[in-house]
């Protein structure tokens, strides 16, 4: 029996350790010092709420929150129903099925910053790959500043629904083939058509598992940074800073479009504050997504 608790403790300890180093002490250690007025180097300096005075008239920080409630809304919209839609196809007996399955799940694969350098020679205005073929099929007669103020958003979105759509399909696969089809012979002998059979079969015994992937999708979608930090460094102008690229660049000032001095203090009350932003969000969208839990 102790030989079992020992085996049982060598298996948990390494995640313990881990989530320890990783995640418990980084927490506290950002816990304390926004507090504080620090840079990394010399004694903090405490200032007691300062730092959260500093959050509500930081009107950069807010602009990043409005950017990121843009950026998650376009996102959520086009990638939840297209991913059901494509799970619901590929969900039928077809050739080819097991292949396109994993075509559509290999963006998931890619790292962030690998796609969104991809992405920017594709939308690059210039010599784009995509600029060019628009004009040698006569679609347009100038280029499009895809990564200009004007459409740097909308490009963002359209990277992230790339790289998110095969990831939802296959959560959305696994909840399907969960649904008896007996159901649906019921449903048929019922004379229900196919839209009846996704109206009244399909969509509510999906309620649970749709309540998942929403959810993870908006957490996802609010934290999400890595590819516009790559592709736009949130600009131009700071039309594509959202929240997390926002605190990387206090935290971690690398790109030319950030702060040259860390801001530790700082940006430990700005990762405090999207973090309940975050939470907040999260808390709403489970009581208003309740119903779907009834749907069983």
């Amino acid at each position: 029996m102790k030989q079992k608790k020992i085996h049982a403790y060598v298996f948990v300890f390494p995640s313990l350790f881990l989530t320890l180093v990783f995640g418990i002490y980084p927490l506290l250690w950002a816990l304390r010092y926004m507090f504080y007025d620090y840079q990394g180097f010399g004694t903090p300096v405490f200032i007691g709420l300062d730092n959260f005075g500093r959050v509500l008239r930081d009107h950069q920080f807010w602009s990043a929150v409005g950017n990121t409630g843009i950026y998650a809304l376009g996102k959520l919209v086009v990638t939840i129903p297209m991913s059901l839609l494509l799970a619901i196809i590929l969900n039928r007996k077809m050739k080819g099925r097991s292949f396109l399955r994993a075509i559509y799940y290999l963006p998931t694969i890619f790292s962030a910053s690998v796609m969104a350098i991809v992405f920017f020679i594709i939308f690059n205005s210039y010599n784009g790959i995509l600029n060019q073929l628009l004009i040698r099929f006569q679609i347009i007669s100038e280029p499009i500043g895809w990564l200009s103020a004007d459409h740097a958003m909308m490009t963002t979105i359209i990277i992230a629904i790339w790289g998110a759509v095969g990831n939802y399909m296959l959560l959305f696969l696994a909840g399907l083939q969960g649904i008896p089809n007996d159901l649906y012979e019921a449903a048929s002998l019922d004379g229900a058509n196919e839209f009846q059979k996704l109206k009244n079969v399909t969509i509510p015994l999906l309620g649970p598992v749709m309540q998942m992937i929403i959810m993870l999708a908006i957490t996802i979608s609010l934290k999400g940074y890595e590819s516009i930090m790559v592709l736009t460094e949130g600009g131009p102008y700071g039309k594509t800073e959202v929240m997390y690229l926002y605190l990387f660049k206090l935290l971690f000032p690398v790109s030319a479009e950030a702060q040259s001095i860390q801001q530790l203090g700082y940006g430990s009350a700005v990762g405090f504050t999207t973090a309940v932003i975050v939470g907040g969000v999260t808390l709403v969208y489970f009581r208003i997504s309740k119903k779907l839990n009834d749907v069983y």
